[in-house]
């Protein structure tokens, strides 16, 4: 099973990225606030696990080195297959889903299968414009299911995160 961990910002550098890119963004998260550094509580003062399900590796090792520097505990896996494998060993406390994954199992068929066994909260994201309509379709409400249309800023990226995780389903 091809997952990476990620909690620090050491080894969070995007492969074969743009590092100007990745510079501006990590300098966003250290003066964004003063406790950056610190982990974000969880349960039983643990950091809170953040599942990253993206296919596009690059976009998926910023993410991942902007929530660990943020004090998040965060897990990669790049297809749905590996994602639904994942989700069955260990609940996360957010799930960042990418709708639009390659391969024989889509986002929307990860959040299926995770919503059978968990009401976990899931953050979508996806450049499709009908996805809020299909989570209205759903029922479900924003603590526990939220679309980010693609392309988005990083600071709304921990924003999202940040609401989910404060009014999610504990």
């Amino acid at each position: 099973m091809s997952v990476r961990r990620y909690n620090d910002t050491a080894s969070a550098l995007p492969v074969g990225g743009d590092m100007s890119r990745w510079n501006k963004l990590t300098s966003f998260s250290a003066l964004s606030s003063t406790d950056s550094m610190q982990q974000q509580p969880g349960r039983a003062g643990i950091p809170q696990h953040i599942l990253v399900v993206e296919d596009d590796a690059s976009l998926a090792n910023l993410e991942a080195g902007i929530l660990a520097a943020h004090g998040y505990a965060v897990t990669i896996v790049h297809t749905g297959e590996i994602a639904i494998t994942s989700l069955q060993q260990s609940l996360p406390d957010l799930v960042l889903l990418d709708l639009d994954l390659s391969g024989a199992i889509n986002g929307w068929d990860v959040l299926q299968m995770l919503r059978t066994i968990s009401a976990t909260p899931v953050l979508l994201t996806s450049s499709e414009s009908a996805v809020n309509r299909q989570i209205r379709m759903r029922g479900e409400t924003r603590s526990t299911l939220d679309h980010l249309p693609k392309p988005y800023l990083m600071q709304t990226l921990l924003k999202r995160i940040e609401r989910m995780l404060t009014i999610g389903p504990y």
